[in-house]
């Protein structure tokens, strides 16, 4: 009997000093093992050229010449009234006004949006195109739905509205460096400079990359876009905490991370925040001999000068913002990407979707060290990544793929219920474009006219999976 109580004792000892030891670690990793918190040199040396004067364009010793772009919707102004406007303001004084050219593209805003539209482009001393109007959705591609509709995809719109952003780079006249794409996220000008200037340089302090993604966070512990992101392989992402990749294939990109690198090689990102090399975006000064030779099929070949695209079979969705990077890549590269695509993620810069998640963002990251474990553990045991059926198609393979097909308009007729067309998975063979890594099975559209308690967008259930 006192042997038992005191296995109890110490059971209830053990149970009790849990909460503790939790405690002790998370302080010690924070203060000591902090995680993407001691920033190397090159960073810490840009950041004090920007805070120690106020000359415009301190942040640009070498004054390369910058595009950035936007494409947002922002309901009563309050996001280029705000924050968000304020930040940009200063990003241009940081890369210096002469160096950069600004362009924001709103669809269907209200009055108090064109007015804070309006008053950011008062603030500006740079090349600016402000463009606030009214997208003609008729001009956007449809897809028909099992219910007969026919109906807009999502990312189809996303990719018009992107493009549209990109407009002024087809009559520019001066040749840019660097072209920075910035969602409506929280941010830090210096970083979005650091990310800009200072990811993967070489010897001589210049960049290496086709493109380089911030990371991006919907509250202060949870990576937000996912569909954008794949690793060095392909693979989708792991659980949303860190290192946020799966311990899938080689691992090449969690181990990048666990390894603090400020360049983690992935496939596609976006982060909120995405630069890119900008000549694939010029028509002047991208070579029109790419080396991707494939014939196109259901989606676009990447062609000079790059722009944003969506998949046009109907139940297969890849991000517009995964296939930019897939199109970038294979212009760059061609198939070899095994080693390194030349897409990266920086950790060590971060965005939110709220003031209040951005602020705790610099304390959150400290401890994320010892996530890993448990994240590998829980990705494991929920199946991810996800299978891709189309991973490994390259550029300009002949593969065999299961497509959605409807049958022959004379020969539709209901299945079940009234108004649902007959159709079936259908074996094609055809040419892969770039980008099948970035896909999966669903469809997502368009709620035109949503009332104002409707999402802007829904899902179509699909019909039964191919086997």
């Amino acid at each position: 009997r006192p042997q038992r109580r005191q296995c109890f004792f110490w059971t209830a000892w053990v149970i009790a000093s849990i909460p503790w030891v939790l405690v002790f670690l998370v302080y010690f990793t924070a203060i000591f093992l902090p995680s993407y918190t001691h920033w190397p040199e090159h960073y810490r040396v840009l950041e004090r050229r920007c805070k120690n004067s106020t000359q415009p364009g301190r942040g640009n010793p070498n004054n390369e010449k910058v595009f950035i772009a936007a494409s947002i919707y922002d309901h009563n102004g309050t996001l280029l009234a705000g924050r968000w406007g304020n930040t940009v303001v200063e990003l241009v004084q940081l890369l210096g006004p002469q160096n950069v050219y600004l362009s924001v593209y709103e669809n269907d805003p209200n009055d108090a949006a064109r007015a804070s539209l309006a008053k950011l482009g008062s603030q500006l001393n740079c090349n600016v195109s402000l463009v606030a109007e009214h997208l003609p959705l008729e001009e956007i591609p449809r897809i028909t739905t099992p219910n007969g509709e026919k109906r807009m995809k999502r990312i189809a719109f996303l990719s018009e509205v992107r493009n549209r952003a990109l407009r002024p780079l087809e009559t520019a006249t001066i040749q840019f460096d660097k072209l920075l794409f910035i969602n409506d996220v929280m941010f830090d000008p210096i970083e979005a400079v650091q990310l800009l200037l200072s990811t993967n340089v070489d010897s001589n302090g210049r960049t290496q990359y086709g493109a380089v993604c911030a990371v991006d966070f919907i509250n202060a512990f949870k990576f937000y876009d996912t569909f954008a992101t794949r690793d060095l392989e392909g693979y989708e992402m792991g659980m949303q905490f860190f290192p946020w990749f799966a311990d899938a294939g080689d691992a090449a990109t969690r181990q990048d991370v666990m390894a603090q690198k400020d360049a983690v090689r992935v496939r596609s990102c976006w982060g909120g925040m995405t630069a890119f090399e900008a000549s694939w975006f010029q028509k002047p000064l991208v070579d029109k001999s790419t080396r991707y030779k494939g014939k196109p099929s259901a989606a676009k070949t990447p062609h000079s000068p790059l722009r944003f695209r969506f998949e046009e079979d109907p139940f297969w969705e890849a991000s517009e913002c995964c296939l930019i990077h897939a199109d970038l890549t294979s212009l760059r590269h061609g198939h070899n990407t095994s080693f390194d695509s030349g897409i990266y993620m920086n950790p060590y810069v971060r965005t939110a979707y709220d003031s209040k998640t951005f602020g705790w963002l610099k304390y959150t990251r400290r401890p994320e060290r010892l996530y890993s474990l448990i994240q590998g553990i829980v990705s494991r045991l929920a199946g991810m990544p996800h299978y891709n059926p189309r991973r490994l198609e390259q550029p300009g393979d002949e593969v065999i793929e299961q497509v959605w097909k409807y049958d022959e308009e004379e020969d539709m007729f209901p299945l079940s219920g009234a108004g649902t067309l007959r159709g079936s998975y259908t074996a094609i063979k055809r040419t892969a474009v770039p980008g099948r890594f970035c896909g999966k099975r669903m469809l997502q559209v368009v709620n035109e006219g949503a009332r104002k308690d409707e999402d802007n967008w829904s899902s179509i259930e699909l019909p039964m999976p191919p086997s």
